[in-house]
């Protein structure tokens, strides 16, 4: 018997025909269209021609994921399963699954706050020096930046990132310790890797870790040192002697990766391991902002206030002992007489209505005025708050010993004196 292919008169009217291996049926059907699809099915090559012809075997270069999204209700629904069904159609992974959760931009940061220039000069040539390719020299790829409790460390480091167009992967303390030992050790790669296909992509980036000698150090003799602990001080003195090879725990091929440049604050750096914070690996930077820095990041704490110049500037040397965010806090305090106020209007028991799931919309205020005497009024009770905590310290009273109610001790009320 022919081939139907080589059938140039015949045609066939009956339901079923059998083609290439294939059940084909259709009601008359002639053999030029028999040969056509013979044709086409015995072809390698895409034919790149029709409607959907980009999607074709050799010609995607799309991704597949949202391909198949997007193919979707364009078959027979009996080739594909229903929305959350195994079909066909539906996307194993969907687009969040691409987006990295630790990386930041500083977008809705809004411009007018106040840069260190020596922080901005710190950060700008520690970047610049691990991306350059320096004849002979040893660059250290981490930054440490640390100084005292509440000066601005990671605001200014997010500050300079925004300046610099850096988007960071980030890592905070907590992520430092873990349940599973080796945890944190293996985030740390995979956030370094992270970064360095950032980079390989053509955008800069970095490994920014927040507060290092909390999750990583040890705070004196009280502090268990796990083996978390030693397992991230020696990944990252790893990584700075070896910033191009990183590989995951069970892969050893020599890959080379971009070099990412790693920031870190703390307040103490005392506390972690000596040779992580040695020359070689760690720069240290240590934070302690002048007068005119603390002025600088007061004028911008206070730039929708109108607040004059030499009123920041008296009200930061009325408080030379107190660190930045102290600032911040006292311009929060003072809202409180607007806040006492509407309180008042709309009724303490009718607060949770107005506040959640509300119709009326969100409670907004008018900026309360902030002149040089309010301020430094709230500047002085929440001195006297930070007093109070030095001065009765339950802690060593309750430790101590059995401290009883009777003419002494802290239960006595203020300005009572004792016979």
């Amino acid at each position: 018997m022919a081939p139907l292919a080589s059938c140039s008169t015949a045609k066939v009217t009956g339901s079923t025909a059998v083609l290439g291996g294939a059940r084909v049926t259709r009601q008359n059907v002639s053999n030029g269209a028999f040969a056509t699809m013979r044709r086409s099915s015995s072809s390698q090559r895409p034919s790149q021609k029709g409607r959907w012809k980009g999607m074709d075997a050799g010609m995607d270069a799309s991704d597949d994921q949202q391909d198949i999204s997007r193919g979707r209700e364009m078959v027979d629904s009996l080739f594909q399963g229903g929305q959350g069904m195994g079909g066909t159609h539906n996307a194993i992974l969907s687009s969040q699954d691409y987006l990295s959760t630790a990386q930041r931009n500083f977008n809705n940061i809004e411009d007018g706050f106040y840069i260190s220039p020596a922080f901005l000069d710190k950060i700008s040539i520690h970047v610049a020096k691990n991306f350059l390719d320096l004849p002979k020299i040893k660059v250290p790829l981490i930054l440490g930046i640390w100084g005292g409790k509440g000066q601005g460390k990671t605001f200014q480091c997010n500050l300079a990132y925004k300046k610099l167009g850096i988007s960071p992967i980030v890592m905070s303390a907590g992520e430092l310790e873990s349940g599973n030992a080796g945890e944190p050790a293996k985030l740390i790669r995979q956030r370094y890797r992270e970064a360095s296909d950032i980079i390989k992509k053509g955008r800069m980036s970095s490994l920014f870790i927040n507060d290092l000698d909390a999750g990583a150090g040890r705070m004196g003799d009280a502090t268990q040192y796990t083996v978390n602990n030693q397992m991230v001080n020696a990944t990252l003195m790893n990584i700075a002697d070896n910033p191009t090879n990183v590989q995951l725990p069970g892969v050893y091929k020599n890959e080379e990766i971009p070099r990412v440049p790693i920031v870190c604050t703390g307040n103490d750096f005392s506390t972690l391991y000596a040779p992580l914070i040695r020359d070689g690996r760690m720069e240290k930077y240590y934070w302690n902002p002048t007068r005119e820095d603390r002025v600088g990041v007061c004028m911008g704490i206070f730039q929708h206030d109108n607040v004059d110049r030499a009123d920041v500037e008296t009200l930061v040397d009325a408080f030379p002992g107190q660190s930045i965010d102290f600032f911040g806090a006292l311009r929060a305090r003072v809202y409180d007489d607007k806040v006492r106020e509407w309180i008042q209007g709309t009724g303490v028991e009718n607060i949770g209505k107005r506040l959640v799931n509300s119709r009326e919309g969100k409670v907004e205020f008018d900026k309360p005025p902030m002149p040089l005497s309010t301020l430094m009024n709230y500047g002085n009770l929440l001195v006297e708050e930070q007093e109070n905590v030095k001065r009765v310290q339950l802690a060593d009273e309750y430790m101590s010993g059995a401290a009883l109610a009777g003419s002494s001790g802290s239960s006595l009320p203020e300005g009572y004196k004792a016979v």
